[in-house]
This record gives structure tokens, sequence and C-alpha cells, in this order.
């Protein structure tokens, strides 16, 4: 017992049974054949039904029968994983054209188990019949099964090229394929061009095959990638839902009509819910699945003042809606795994196809010339018909007839055995005319084996008219579309934030914040000394933020992309971000809300130029977040922005005041709607060396405008001192110039009929002086101001601000 036993280094042991058991999964189960698109699981179905009878042209039988059939005499594996590949050959959804018909319950788009073979009834597809036409005449090689009992095939004939009709997937020992499905017209036709122009290159057999062909539609995205996998066997495309947008009573929904191979629509849809559920994707409401009989369909309700094609590019980005297939064109080509592309695959077909066409001829041809010699010697027995009888009369026994005939009357051995097997009656009955007719059809027949066995030409011929028969009875339109690009996505942030109310804050020195109302509520907002707000108001996360500065840039934010800090935070500073100078200065910060349709503003610059714009003609596309966007083009290096300011419907008339002491005043309509970036029209014609000191927007309430000066003084007077003209010209005079020094004119309020407000004024030795208008008197248009403080004392004028209600009750 111990002589038998051999110790060997286990490497050696581990490597030689692996490369056996490699070798095996490879050629004998996870790969197709190049030649008939087959693996032998599903060969061996196909053979099996075959020779039992269940074909297209026969009724249904209990699956269990054909598996138990599979099982016992070819396939010696578990009955499951047959059943398994039996069921996948069924299904319209996974195959371009299916190779088994399957009454009861098969599975489902959505995953949904098929039922038990003790159900189910199956028999082979009409189409399966051309992949197996022909074998029993000698069309293939045969071996012997798993017992040694019986043969099968090696490959099948394959009348169709059924590796590209419907595709193939399987994982193996080093290897794994990716096939997809193809239409049958298309890949025929190519097979056509491919026998009429052997040298075709991939191109050209690229305006016939144009793609793969799902047989759940949808669309491939990407040429260069088409053509790589065709040319080198490998290669990448996108696939696409077909989708369209459906309006019912103003609400839309995303219909979605096919979706892309091989994806599971019930995790596809429970995938999109759990999107909507986590709040990871806003703007969708109900999901349906509202598939039938006649076609898929998922129907995808949207909220209102959402874009779909937002929704659909994130849904192609975060959900199977779009995938990516990965060519991997791997099969048994010559009992090895080979990498193909399309014409190597196309080759190798129609090598198989014409060894088969030529094996069957040979078969027919042997068969016709035995038949011929057989009438030969019928039609001689029919014209000596009574010497033959009495010839078979006079014999022993059939061997004794068969051998008198042959010396006799010079019959061969296989005439002799077919007149004596004829009964008597019929060899008297036999009319030699029909004997005549039957040989005349057999030299015929023969004739034409010849000429396909001896002319190349004239073979490619009989297999292009096999093929246009079954394009003719299988062929269908193409299912799937193809895009020569692939379309970028841009998932729109909008459609992942949430829609909710936040608190936001933008300061005069540059600084953004975003907070939770319960963060805004609970504490207060830290500023640094003598900043303020400009903006701080509750807002949507999906509302717009515009900050407009002096040096003519807007700095465009959403809501949701201003940085979440707690309220007491002083926030992130814009040159953080957008390019903030140091040196700019905020003059407006506004919002827009998806109610605000069309909000517009007022613009003026220094040197006298003023424009009307839309703020939707602002809103940038992309790009904006790491820079600011030019709102309006300065005439010179010297020009600044005075003044930003929103339009509403009660305002009527413009006021524009220069620091030299002009005005006036002209209706809003006169400045025209101009996009972004222009300079404006001509606001006010200005003297030497004056500039606009600002505008202002009146309204109907509007009664007195007060002028601040540089050197501490401060006057009213009434707007309707003003007269009303028009744009561009110089104005009239509002400040009587003293001949000893130049007034200067720091800045203007415009007050209502009560003049009620408190201003602060602050000079520039930072000393504060507060006041309230009501305390000066009404005054001329010439008339100087009255001091405020001492400008002797105290400096001139460097800031006025209007002290807010809110602000005194503080105090």
């Amino acid at each position: 017992m111990a002589d038998r036993i051999k110790e060997l280094p286990l490497e050696n042991v581990i490597s030689d049974r692996f490369g056996r058991y490699s070798k095996y999964i490879i050629q004998e189960r996870a790969l197709p054949d190049v030649r008939d698109g087959l693996k032998p699981v599903q060969r061996r179905i196909l053979y099996a039904m075959y020779q039992d009878g269940n074909t297209a042209d026969k009724a249904f039988r209990k699956s269990a029968k054909s598996v138990g059939n599979i099982m016992g005499n070819y396939h010696p594996h578990g009955d499951s994983s047959i059943y398994e590949a039996m069921v996948r050959m069924s299904q319209d959804w996974k195959n371009r054209a299916p190779l088994i018909e399957m009454h009861g319950n098969n599975g489902s788009i959505d995953g949904d188990p098929p039922a038990a073979m003790r159900y189910t009834e199956a028999r082979l597809s009409k189409i399966s019949n051309h992949l197996l036409e022909g074998i029993n005449n000698e069309t293939v090689d045969m071996m012997l099964n798993f017992d040694d009992t019986l043969y099968e095939p090696v490959v099948l004939p394959a009348a169709f090229p059924n590796l590209l009709v419907n595709g193939a997937t399987g994982i193996s020992a080093g290897y794994a394929t990716q096939i997809p499905p193809h239409n049958l017209t298309e890949v025929m036709e190519a097979l056509i061009y491919l026998i009429k122009n052997p040298g075709a290159t991939t191109a050209k057999l690229m305006e016939y095959v144009k793609g793969p062909d799902f047989p759940t539609g949808a669309i491939v995205q990407g040429k260069e990638g088409l053509v790589q996998a065709y040319e080198t066997g490998r290669g990448r495309v996108m696939v696409r839902s077909k989708t369209h947008i459906d309006e019912v009573k103003g609400k839309k929904k995303i219909i979605v009509t096919e979706i892309p191979f091989d994806v599971n629509k019930a995790q596809l849809i429970k995938r999109i819910e759990e999107l909507k559920a986590d709040k990871r994707l806003e703007g969708i409401g109900d999901i349906r699945d509202e598939s039938d009989r006649f076609g898929l369909s998922i129907s995808i309700d949207l909220k209102k003042n959402v874009n779909p094609d937002d929704i659909l590019n994130y849904l192609y980005k975060n959900t199977d809606l779009q995938v990516s297939y990965n060519f991997n064109v791997i099969a048994i080509d010559e009992g090895k795994p080979k990498l193909l592309g399309l014409k190597e695959i196309l080759n190798a077909y129609l090598n198989h196809r014409r060894e088969v066409i030529l094996k069957q001829t040979k078969f027919f041809l042997d068969k016709a010339q035995k038949r011929t010699h057989i009438i030969d010697g019928l039609i001689k027995a029919v014209s000596i018909l009574d010497d033959v009888i009495k010839t078979i009369r006079a014999s022993e026994n059939r061997l004794a007839a068969i051998q008198n005939l042959m010396d006799a009357y010079q019959f061969t051995q296989a005439q002799s055995e077919a007149i004596v097997n004829l009964q008597l009656y019929r060899l008297t009955n036999t009319d030699i005319v029909t004997l005549e007719n039957e040989l005349k059809e057999l030299r015929e027949k023969i004739e034409e084996y010849q000429k396909i066995l001896s002319n190349p030409e004239y073979l490619g011929q009989v297999i292009i008219k096999g093929f246009k028969e079954i394009m003719k009875e299988f062929g269908s339109p193409r299912l799937t579309t193809i895009e020569d690009e692939i379309t970028p996505l841009r998932v729109a942030k909008t459609v992942i934030v949430p829609d909710e109310e936040v608190h936001v804050g933008v300061t005069k020195d540059g600084y953004l914040k975003r907070s939770s109302l319960k963060s805004a509520q609970a504490s207060v907002a830290e500023l640094k000394e003598g900043d303020e707000f400009l903006l701080e108001k509750n807002l949507n996360t999906h509302d717009e933020i515009y900050v407009f500065t002096n040096q003519g840039n807007l700095i465009y934010r959403k809501v949701f992309e201003i940085e979440e800090a707690r309220w007491k935070d002083l926030g992130t500073h814009l040159s953080q971000s957008a390019g903030f100078d140091p040196k700019e200065k905020i003059l407006c910060v506004l919002a827009l809300t998806s109610q605000d349709t069309d909000k517009r503003i007022v613009v003026a610059t220094n040197d006298g130029y003023v424009k009307q714009i839309s703020l939707s003609d602002l809103r940038p596309q992309s790009r904006y977040l790491n820079r600011a966007i030019r709102f309006v083009n300065f005439k010179s290096d010297q020009s600044i922005v005075t003044n930003v300011i929103e339009i509403v419907n009660e305002y009527q008339e413009i006021l524009t005041v220069t620091k030299k002491g002009m005005a006036l005043k002209f209706n809003l309509s006169e400045v025209p709607l101009q996009k972004g970036r222009s300079a404006g029209v001509k606001l006010i014609s200005l003297h030497q060396e004056d500039s606009v000191c600002g505008i202002s927007i009146l309204r109907d309430s509007d009664n007195y405008l007060g002028i601040m000066q540089e050197d501490g003084k401060y006057k009213n007077i009434q707007l309707a001192e003003i007269p009303l003209t028009t744009r561009a010209k110089k104005g009239v005079r509002i400040l009587r110039q003293n001949s000893s020094h130049e007034i200067i004119i720091f800045d203007f309020v415009i007050l209502d009929a009560d003049r009620s407000a408190m201003f602060d004024v602050q000079t520039q030795r930072g000393e504060h002086f507060s006041f309230n208008p009501v305390d000066f008197p009404k005054s001329s248009r010439q008339a100087l101001g009255k001091p405020v403080y001492s400008v002797r004392d105290h400096g001139v004028v460097i800031k006025l601000t209007e002290i807010k209600q809110e602000d005194e009750n503080d105090e």
C-alpha cells in the first residue's frame, strides 16, 4: 500500500489540477463558441429538445421532463442550472431572438424568479430550427456524451450568427465575456457584403452593423467606443433610457419607456424612491410603474418650477437609467479563447457556415448518387422484368437471388438488393416513366451539388440565399437608437438641495453666511467693528443672491452655495472665492426668489452714464463660484458705479445729483433696458471736473431732497423746485457755489413730507454728529446749507448713515 503513495510538492499538484480545471471551465462551461454562439449547456438543451421532438411545430412539453432528459443524457450537472439556462433562452428582454418558447412564468424584467420547472412548459422556438438545421446530415462533428452511450454535436450548424444576434455573458477562470445582442437583419446584411467583398474593412461593415440592438431598446451613445469595440473586441459605450416629458393640466412628469439592457426595473424604481426618501433628490413626486402587456412605462411626477432636464441628468448619473456597457468580446475559436473584433467574428462564422454547407452538400451528393445507381438498376430490371422475376423465383433464398441477378444481368450488389427487397406487386407495377423522371431530377441535383462543391463563388450565392430567407422570416426593425456622442451630464445642484427656509446675511464689508432659523433665533450675529448688514432675511435654499460692487462686478450665489455657519460666527468673506478686491465697495445686495420673475435694477456711474438691467439677464450659467461677473463696462479707468437701485412698480422718475451742485430729473422710461456689460446711455451732461454723486428713483410720496455738504452743512429743498425734463441735459443748480472756495456735495437723501428721520454724520477725525432733517428749514435751490457741526473744528464728512428706529430702541 505504501509503495503506491507518491509524495509530490503541493504547488505542483495545485498548479496541475487548477490548470485542468481552468481548461474545462473555459472550454466546456462559461464561454460561447464563435461558430454557433452557444455555451455547452445551451447547445445540449437545444439538441436534446430537438432530438426529443420538442420543436416549434409540436405541442409544449413540461420543462421538468426536458430538464431530466438533458441531465440524464448530455449534461450531468444540477437540474437548477439547466433550468436556469433554459429559462434565460426564453426571456425576450434578455435575447433579441429567444431560442425557446415557454408557457407559464419565466421570470420578468423586475427580477422575479420563474415558476418551478414542474409548472412551466417549453419547446424550441421557430428560429431555433435554423440553428439545428441539417444536424442529422453529417454537417458537424459529433462526440460521445459523458457516459459514452450517445453522441452529441461539438457545434450546431447555425444557419444564422447567434453569437452576435443574442450576445453572451459569462465568467470563467481568467476570462470574462460580454457580447451585446445585435439586429439580425443588420448582421445578415453585413455577412452578405463580406461574402461579396472579402477585403471589407470594419468601418464598411459598421455601415450595416450600426451597433448593439438590445431587446429592451434604449439609446446607445458613443461612436468612438463602438469603433474601438468592433476593431479590437473591447470598447465602452453609454446606454441611456428613452424618456419623454408629459404635461397634463400644467403638471409635468417624466415617462420612461425603455431602459438599458440587463437593468432590473423594480430595483431601478426602488433606487429612485430611495433618493427621494433620503432627500438627495428634490423636485420629484410620486413614482409609478405603469408597465403593462403593451410595453414598459415608468412615470415620475415633477414638482412645480422644476427643470425636467436637471432631474433627468441627476437620475442618469445616480441610477441605472443610464449605465455603461463594456464590450469584452471573447469566444472560443479553434478550441481557444480569443478576443475578437467584428470582422473576425463574421469571418469565423462564415468559415463555419461554408464548412456546414459543403459537408451537407457532400452528404446529399452521396445520397443522390446512391439513389441514381439504384434507379438505373430498377429501370434495367423493369425492361427485363419477366426474366428478373423468373430468376428470383428460381433462387433458393434471398442471398442466392441477389447473387443470381448479379451473375445473370450484371447488376451490382446494391442494385440486386434493391430489386430483391421490393415486393413483387411493386416490381410489376413500377412505371418506367416515373423512374426516368426521378432519375432526371436526381441528375439535376447531382449537378447542383457538384457545382456547389467545385465553385466557391456559387457556394457563396447559396449561403446568401439562405441568409435572405431567414431575414425575410425573422428580420425586424432596430429597437436601439445609436447616437455618435456621449451626452455630458451636468447635474444642477438645485435638484439635490433640500427645499427649506434659512437665515441669510450679507454685510457691507463682504461677509456671507447662511444659518438655520433655529440658530438665527438663538444667537446674536457677530459683526466686525463698523460693519453692518446690507441683507438679512429668511430665504429659501433655492433663492438667489446678487451682490453688486462699485467696480462693476456682480457676485452671484445660490443660497445653498453660501457656506453654512452658526449665526454668531462671522461667516465667509467674498475674497476667499470671488476675487473680491479689498478696495472694492459693496453698493447693493438683492435676493431673487422663485416668485420674482422680472426684477430690474438701474445702474449709474460717476462719469454720467445710466442703464436699466433685468436680473434674469445677469444670471450666470456656469463658472461663477470662483470669479465675479461684469454687469457694466466703464468708459474710463476712473469710472466707478455710484448706485445700483432695485426698481419697484411705483417708481416713476429718476433724480441725479452731481458733486458740484447740479440736479436733473426725468422719467424712468427714458432709460432703456440693456444687456449686461454695456456701458449704458448718457445720464447727465457734466461740467468739467464734475462727477455724479448718485441717483435716486423717486416715488409719489417723496417731497424733499436733503443735501449733505462735505463741509458739514445740510439743507432741504422741495423736489418740486427741480423741473422734470429729459435725460442727458445739464440739469439745474441746487447749490450756489461760494466765490472763496468750492462747495462739494458729499451725499443726498430723499425725504417724504414730514422729513422725520435721524442721520449720523462721521467726520474724518472719527467724531459722530446726529441730526434730524426736520430741524432744518426748507431752502431755495440757490441757498447754502446750515451747519450740522463746525468743519474747522472736526474735519470734513466721510460718512452719512440713516439711524434706523430699531437702532434707537436698542440704545
